[in-house]
C-alpha cells in the first residue's frame, strides 16, 4: 500500500485549506492529493465526491491560478478523489502565502527561505542579486591587484581584460547586472563585506572537547583575504608540524595535507548560503579538524552522489567563477576526490562528508594507525601489531594473523572480529582461504 511521501498526501475529507497543500506540491516537485483516504491510505468513502469533482478544479484555478487534474475513483470501500498537481516553473501563492512540500510535510516559506525560493524560480542565485548604492570605487584596490596577479598566472582571463579598468574587469567577471553590482562582487572585493552581508566571516576554535573551547579567532575581510588569512592561521597556530632535517635543511610535516584543508575551505566559501547570516566555522580537536558551512546539496543529490564523479554545481556560481578565474578552484566538481586523494597520499583516512539540515560538514581525521594512538583505543598488542602490519602491507588474513602473533585460529578470529566491529578493519566478505582484512578509510 502506498504511504504518504514527498509526492503523496492523504486527506479523509475536503477542506478549502487543503489548497495550501496543492500550492506546496506546485512549488516543489508536483504530487497527488487523495481526498477520501485515511493516513494509512485506506479508502473511507467520500460522500460528496461528485460535487467535489466539479468544485475543486474551480477553487484551485480561482485561488491559486493553476490547473489540476481531478479524477473520481470508486472501489469496494467507496469513492475517493485523486488530484494530480504538476510542478510549476513559476512561484504559486495561496492568498499571498508561499507553501512548499518537503518530505511528507507542508511548510510556509518565510524569509530567508522565501527569498531563496523566489530567486530559484526566477533562475537567479542569491549571489547574483544586484545591490544599490555600491560602486567599484568602494572596493579594496589591493584585493583587485591580488586577483589580477593570480588570474594572470592561471591564464584563465586574457591579458587585455586584466589590464583594463576595475569597472571593466568587474563587468568581464559578470559581477554586474545593468548598472548595479552583484552581491558576489561585494563579498569578493569589498574591504568590509559585513557592512552589507551579515555573518560573512570565518570563526576558528580549538576544542579540548565538544563543550570545552580553549581559544578562538575570527577572520574578517573579503573572501580573498579570508582564504589567505585562514589558511595561514590554521597552519601557524592550530595545526602542528613535526620538525625533521634533511642534511642542513629543516623540514616541516603538518598533521594534515595543506592542499586538502585549503580545498575544503574553498568549497565552504563557494557553496555557503550567505543569506543565513552565520559564519563558516572551523573546529580543531586533538584528533580531527571539522569545517562547517551553512550550505545545501543540489536538488535530488545525496552524499553518495557527491562522492561519486559529478558535475560542478556551485551554490554561488558568480563567486565560484571568480575563484576559478583566479586559479583557486577547478570547474569540474573534483574537489571531493582531490581532498580524498591528498589524504590517502598523506597516509590519512578519507575525509568524512556529512549533510544535516543545519549545514554541511567536512571532517579530517588524523592518522590513528600509530602505536600510541592505537594503545589509547584499548587494543591489545596482537591487534596493534596486525594493524601496523596492514598499514605497511595493505591486508592480512587469518593465517597471517596467527603467524604474526603466534596465536590460535580462534584467538585470531576473535581479535579480527573485534577490529571489524570497532570499524578499524574492513572484511573482504569472501569465505575460506580467500578472506582478508584491510584498514577502513585508507587506500592501498
Amino acid at each position: 500500500m502506498t504511504a504518504e511521501s514527498q509526492n503523496i498526501e492523504f486527506k479523509v475529507n475536503w477542506r478549502d485549506e487543503y489548497l495550501k497543500w496543492i500550492c506546496g506540491f506546485a512549488n516543489a516537485y508536483g504530487g497527488i492529493l487523495f481526498i477520501g483516504k485515511d493516513d494509512a491510505g485506506n479508502v473511507v468513502d467520500l460522500k460528496d465526491a461528485k460535487k467535489l469533482l466539479e468544485e475543486i478544479p474551480n477553487k484551485v484555478r480561482d485561488t491559486l491560478g493553476i490547473l489540476v487534474d481531478v479524477n473520481l475513483h470508486q472501489n469496494d470501500q467507496g469513492s475517493f478523489i485523486e488530484i494530480h498537481v504538476e510542478k510549476y516553473p513559476y512561484p504559486v501563492n495561496y492568498k499571498g502565502q508561499y507553501h512548499y512540500r518537503s518530505g511528507s510535510t507542508k511548510q510556509e516559506l518565510k524569509w530567508p527561505s522565501l527569498d531563496k525560493f523566489l530567486l530559484h524560480k526566477k533562475g537567479k542565485r542569491w549571489d547574483g542579486v544586484p545591490v544599490p548604492n555600491v560602486s567599484t570605487n568602494d572596493f579594496k584596490q589591493e584585493t583587485i591587484d591580488f586577483f589580477r596577479k593570480r588570474a594572470y598566472r592561471s591564464q584563465r582571463i586574457d591579458e587585455e581584460s586584466l589590464a583594463d579598468s576595475n569597472e571593466h574587469l568587474i563587468e568581464n567577471l559578470q559581477l554586474k547586472e545593468g548598472k548595479f553590482l552583484k552581491r558576489a562582487s561585494i563579498l569578493l572585493f569589498h574591504p568590509n563585506p559585513e557592512k552589507h552581508i551579515t555573518g560573512a566571516y570565518i570563526k576558528i576554535g580549538f576544542f579540548e572537547s565538544d563543550s570545552e573551547l580553549r581559544y578562538q579567532d575570527e577572520i574578517h575581510g573579503n573572501l580573498f583575504e579570508q582564504i589567505e588569512k585562514t589558511t595561514e592561521l590554521l597552519f601557524t597556530k592550530y595545526i602542528k608540524a613535526l620538525i625533521s632535517y634533511e642534511g642542513l635543511n629543516r623540514v616541516e610535516t603538518f598533521e594534515y595535507p595543506r592542499e586538502a584543508i585549503r580545498e575544503a575551505l574553498l568549497n565552504a566559501i563557494a557553496h555557503k548560503d550567505y543569506s543565513g547570516g552565520v559564519p563558516i566555522q572551523i573546529s580543531v580537536y586533538k584528533d580531527k579538524l571539522m569545517i562547517w558551512n551553512d550550505g545545501h546539496l543540489p536538488d535530488d543529490w545525496t552524499i553518495q552522489a557527491l562522492l561519486d564523479k559529478h558535475s560542478s554545481k556551485p551554490f554561488n556560481p558568480d563567486i565560484a567563477n571568480a575563484l576559478f578565474r583566479s586559479g583557486y578552484i577547478e570547474s569540474w566538481g573534483r574537489g571531493i576526490s582531490k581532498m580524498t586523494e591528498q589524504c590517502f597520499n598523506f597516509g590519512l583516512p578519507a575525509p568524512l562528508f556529512l549533510f544535516k539540515s543545519s549545514g554541511f560538514w567536512v571532517e579530517f581525521r588524523k592518522d590513528i594507525y600509530t602505536y600510541n594512538q592505537l594503545k589509547e583505543l584499548g587494543l591489545n598488542e596482537r591487534q596493534i601489531k596486525a594493524i601496523l602490519f596492514v598499514k605497511d602491507n595493505g591486508k592480512i588474513n587469518n593465517s597471517e594473523y596467527q603467524k604474526l602473533n603466534d596465536c590460535s585460529r580462534n584467538t585470531a578470529s576473535n581479535d579480527l572480529s573485534e577490529l571489524v566491529d570497532r570499524e578499524l578493519f574492513l572484511f573482504s566478505g569472501q569465505k575460506g582461504a580467500g578472506a582478508f582484512y584491510t584498514l577502513k578509510g585508507i587506500a592501498h
